[in-house]
């Protein structure tokens, strides 16, 4: 029985919370510090703890789920999202007002920017968020509750207990987006061609703790049914939409005429590269939605609005060269080095052409004409070659035999990247990054060593490999800019502490391609020092459960280099133990592998795969034929048909307990 002052307490600090989310993620204006949200979010989490029977699916605690999806059911829309007629043409916008104008007469137009983003549409129920659904085909589409509920935007809960359905548009901001898409290519993945996909894509993942960092945001344009809430405009449904606390953008405008609509349009063609998110033109409605009504729909459209998209700017050059970029996870970028040209008020000199496979796509050539545009009006692209401009002398761009930095050998990590990459592991190009890896909390977990402070030893000249950073001290650390003698002690205090970190952070830390964390943990409980795993041969690593015949053969290349002869050696020297300290004393699972469908009551589905691994068992999210057992729990997926197809057993969460049990956990 909950007491009735914590049931008080937890409804006052939901409705803070919100109403905080509500000032910074709305209106950018927050009235309270970091750290007190930080307070009331952490008292919020106790209670709901202590009481579990507190949680609601409006609480600011559950916007970020704790398990997987396993898909996304297809929900039929209250009416249907139409998509619009689209111009670039100042005379189509005048034909456009001029056909208005012939049926219902004088109008006033509300113009709005067109956000290029994904469209979505918001059902509440008494004031709590239900549903949240995809355009799809217009007709129908995903139920993607689970993902927006991410959206600190997004409200959880209405200021007024109504049933309402409103609809807009959900983005992924510029400065992220080009952070992610920098992100996968250093990593050889494909990149997004724009925010609109990665958002797309980014709303379709299976785990909402991934869709929570990728920083998506929304704006909230339209109001189903508006009448029932005694709304007569547009303008009125804006400002209404403002009032139930979501966010709408601001830069909407009344226009009394089509020359004041053409005006606005001039005005944001111009300042779009000012703005955090993409836009392709601006939206051009009928203010009055008895008029709407009267002007109605087309199959396909509406006659009451139109999109003015924005016209894109190219001009020609000519690729002198290509150069070829080396990332910090080793990822070799082509860039295209053009003829200098002014393109939107900057000179354009070069521009990525992403990956080999981008290039061979496009069949894109040193000395090529081309066609270059600003996606998004802000990032230089390639977007045409001119091939009827060919003279015979043009030369095909073919992936570099060496890294251009160390003269290691190339290639793609695997047929699914991409990208192909410096496979030389002691590259100086991939120090930095190496080094990131190498003090992260999987690894040796040395606290205080960030990126920024990582790349000014690196400059400094103190540290050429991960060994060296166990051989700085204080006179080395004083001569960096911003390290102070507090810092110094903190800093050489973790790396101290480092020297006893288990096997399996170390291996992750020596970053072998192919060995993951979980591959690490493996070879730590199979080999109990860094010596016993460094004379390991190809035919005894494959003999382990996961470890393959590309893997065996890295991990055995990577100890026969003289570069890691001497790392271990330094490290030995250093003090740092590379011993196991790994437990095998209850592998009760071992030999053993299970999946999950379905939310568990007792663990989530991290918690489940570090229990079971911690018996000895082996924990996967794909179930296949080899799975021995599927725990299922409330509402299961598509896997538990998968694993009556497959003949995988099947047990309830309890049935998993009592096994671990009775074999001695």
């Amino acid at each position: 029985m909950v007491p009735e002052k914590i049931k008080e307490e937890a409804q006052r600090l939901r409705d803070e919370i919100e109403y905080h989310n509500y000032r910074y993620y709305v209106l950018s204006n927050p009235v309270i510090s970091d750290e007190e949200y930080d307070k009331l979010m952490k008292r919020l989490i106790e209670l709901e703890e202590k009481y579990p029977e507190l949680k609601t699916p409006d609480s600011p605690t559950q916007r970020v789920g704790e398990s997987h999806v396993e898909g996304f059911e297809t929900v039929e829309h209250t009416e249907p999202m139409l998509s619009l007629d689209n111009t670039y043409s100042e005379m189509d916008i005048r034909n456009f007002d001029e056909r208005v104008k012939k049926i219902v007469g004088q109008v006033v137009y509300v113009a709005e920017l067109k956000i290029d983003g994904v469209s979505i549409a918001l059902r509440y129920k008494d004031g709590i968020l239900t549903q949240a659904i995809t355009r799809g085909d217009g007709l129908r589409g995903d139920d993607v509750t689970v993902n927006v509920k991410t959206i600190r935007s997004v409200p959880l809960k209405l200021p007024e207990p109504i049933d309402l359905e409103v609809r807009g548009e959900i983005f992924m901001p510029v400065s992220f987006f080009e952070k992610f898409n920098a992100q996968r290519e250093e990593e050889g993945l494909p990149m997004f061609a724009n925010p609109r996909n990665a958002t797309a894509g980014t709303l379709h993942l299976l785990d909402p703790t991934v869709v929570s960092q990728r920083k998506l945001d929304s704006f909230m344009y339209y109001v189903v049914k508006p009448q029932q809430y005694g709304l007569k405009t547009q303008w009125e449904a804006l400002k209404f939409l403002e009032s139930m606390r979501f966010k709408v953008n601001p830069h909407s405008k009344l226009c009394e005429s089509v020359n004041e609509v053409i005006t606005y349009w001039r005005e944001w063609t111009e300042r779009r590269k000012e703005l955090e998110y993409w836009i392709d033109g601006i939206v051009v409605k009928v203010n009055d939605f008895e008029k709407q009504n009267e002007l109605g729909m087309t199959a396909k459209s509406p006659r009451w609005a139109i999109a003015f998209k924005f016209p894109a700017q190219q001009v020609r050059t000519k690729i002198l060269n290509v150069a070829y970029q080396v990332g910090r996870t080793g990822v070799i970028t082509p860039v295209a080095e053009f003829e200098p040209v002014e393109l939107e008020g900057t000179v354009i000199k070069r521009a990525s052409l992403h990956n080999f496979d981008y290039v061979a796509e496009k069949d894109i050539r040193i000395g090529d004409y081309v066609l270059i545009e600003k996606a998004g009006g802000i990032i230089p692209q390639v977007s045409y070659v001119i091939t009827d401009l060919r003279d015979g002398d043009e030369l095909p761009i073919e992936p570099p035999e060496k890294c251009p930095v160390c003269g290691g050998p190339v290639g793609k990590q695997s047929g699914e990247y991409v990208a192909y990459e410096c496979q030389n592991p002691f590259c100086q190009a991939k120090l930095k990054r190496h080094l990131e890896v190498f003090v992260s909390r999987q690894a040796l977990n040395i606290q205080g060593l960030g990126p920024k402070l990582i790349s000014k030893l690196v400059d400094a000249g103190f540290v050429k490999d991960i060994a060296d950073l166990f051989y700085l001290d204080v006179y080395m650390l004083s001569q960096i800019d911003g390290v102070g003698p507090k810092m110094i002690s903190n800093l050489l205090s973790e790396i101290e502490k480092a020297k006893n970190a288990s096997l399996d952070r170390l291996i992750i830390g020596l970053g072998i391609p192919g060995v993951g964390e979980k591959t690490a943990k493996v070879l730590a409980k199979k080999y109990t020092t860094i010596d016993d795993l460094s004379n390991a041969q190809v035919d005894d690593l494959m003999q382990i459960e996961g470890i393959g015949e590309e893997v065996a053969n890295s991990i055995v290349s990577y100890f026969n280099s003289d570069k890691a002869r001497e790392i271990i050696k330094k490290l030995k020297q250093a003090g740092v133990k590379a011993e196991s300290i790994v437990k095998e004393e209850n592998n009760i699972l071992s030999g053993l592998t299970f999946c999950v469908t379905g939310t568990l009551k007792h663990f989530s589905r991290e918690e489940i795969k570090n229990y079971i691994e911690s018996l000895g068992g082996h924990f996967t999210d794909n179930l296949t034929k080899k799975t021995n057992y599927l725990i299922v729990g409330d509402n299961p997926g598509s896997k538990l048909d998968k694993a009556v197809k497959f003949g995988v057993a099947t047990i309830r969460e309890e049935e998993f307990l009592k096994m671990t049990k009775e074999r001695g956990a």
